[in-house]
């Protein structure tokens, strides 16, 4: 087969890695890619929002699979673009419709969507310029902090919290005055939940679904959960806490309610669903959807997946999802993000890595990269993942941290406490 992933950073590495290793794949490509799916597929010049092109380069290459990497293609109609276009429709593409990915394209229909389908979640308000004097009457009524989300994608900026009921009034003011564009049209307040994060991943292909290792990330640039939110710095999986017990509580109060509400909204939902979830006592609420794998979560996720991906893959668009059965490796991985000096904010980049081959006992999945000659540049805030395993959290992170110890760059950075707040929860760390 012929497969087209579309995408460039860490999470499109690791599925160009797996996907390289099955037998059925027999050439490879990866628009626009980055010098780590250089190594295991052809990079293409082409945008994942070009869908003509995309078009083309399909026809030209006879492409049998197509995979969105990151959501902005599936929430601007990928799929409906395949699917309703007769040239091209017999190719398979892994992702759901324009109205399944609104789920994440659009914060207010997913608080919705929750709410009718009793999937339990913060309380919240939606906010535009018509409202907003209810949406300043509603922050006062709650304790601080203030959750305030930009209700469209906002390249992962679009959430803030503010501790202050003033500045939490300011920055909804803000947000509906263009902060973040059209993405900020609408604004979800939230109630702020007192609790501990982590990913569930759903692959689904419209009737059964699979629920892949859950896992854990670290969004916030500073050692100790301080500074702005990333891109993800870390993740870890599995998860400690998330005890049989904690899971189906998942499966039962989040999942089966999530595929059951997609059946009922005529959604032909055929992909993966993140699902943000925090752990409040022992009870699960859900903080946001995602249409897709999260990063830097699929690092160590897909990661600990034996299956032939791109079997598992097709078994999705065909909708035989149910004959498959998960192989799922028992050690723990763990990946750390090394990152360039001065992200999320003001960076350079054009550096050169070096000590790449050096590094043996990890895989390194790459991100901000990009090939010039023999050399590998730095070409993004977020560089490189180097992910470990392991049979305990501490041997698999110990690894990844030597890792990035013996890869160098100008201005590298990279968090020293990926899992130190999951050690009380493990006796054997």
């Amino acid at each position: 087969m012929n497969v087209l992933i579309l995408g460039s950073g860490g999470r499109e590495h690791v599925f160009a890695s797996k996907i390289s290793q099955s037998e059925k794949c027999k050439n490879l490509y990866v628009a626009p890619g980055n010098a780590g799916t250089g190594l295991c597929a052809t990079n293409v010049a082409l945008s994942p929002l070009d869908f003509e092109a995309i078009k083309t380069f399909c026809l030209d290459k006879q492409i049998d699979l197509i995979l969105p990497g990151n959501e902005d293609p599936l929430v601007a109609g990928i799929v409906d673009f395949v699917k309703n276009d007769s040239q091209i429709n017999h190719i398979h593409i892994v992702g759901p419709y324009k109205n399944g990915a609104i789920i994440e394209g659009s914060k207010d229909f997913s608080k919705a969507f929750m709410k009718k389908y009793q999937i339990p979640t913060a309380a919240y308000l939606t906010v535009t310029n018509q409202n907003m004097e209810e949406g300043i009457a509603f922050l006062r009524t709650m304790s601080s902090p203030y959750v305030l989300k930009a209700d469209g994608l906002a390249a992962g900026k679009g959430v803030l919290i503010e501790f202050d009921i003033e500045k939490a009034i300011s920055a909804l003011k803000d947000i509906l005055g263009g902060k973040f564009g059209d993405a900020g049209n609408k604004v979800v307040i939230e109630e702020f939940l007192d609790g501990i994060e982590l990913s569930s991943f759903v692959l689904t292909d419209g009737h059964s679904y699979k629920i892949l290792p859950e896992a854990k990330d670290y969004k916030r640039i500073g050692e100790g959960d301080k500074g702005l939110n990333t891109g993800g710095m870390g993740a870890v999986s599995p998860v400690p806490f998330a005890n049989k017990a904690f899971m189906e509580k998942v499966e039962k109060q989040v999942i089966i309610p999530t595929i059951e509400g997609f059946k009922s909204e005529n959604i032909d939902y055929r992909g993966f669903v993140f699902i943000g979830l925090m752990n409040v006592g022992g009870e699960p609420k859900v903080i946001e959807y995602n249409c897709r794998m999260g990063d830097p979560e699929t690092e160590v996720v897909i990661h600990r997946l034996h299956n032939d991906f791109l079997e598992l893959l097709l078994s999705v668009s065909n909708q035989a999802l149910n004959t498959v059965e998960l192989q799922v490796s028992e050690e723990v991985a763990a990946t750390v993000f090394m990152v360039s000096g001065g992200y999320p904010e003001v960076f350079e980049k054009g550096f050169e890595i070096k000590n790449l081959d050096k590094v043996t006992d990890s895989m390194v999945y790459h991100a901000g990269t990009k090939q010039e000659g023999d050399n590998v540049l730095t070409n993004g805030g977020r560089v490189l993942a180097l992910t470990s395993t392991a049979l305990t959290m501490q041997e698999a992170i110990t690894k990844s941290m030597k890792a990035a110890e013996i890869i160098d760059y100008q201005n590298k950075y990279y968090r020293k406490d990926i899992g130190d707040d999951l050690r009380k929860y493990n006796e054997q760390i």
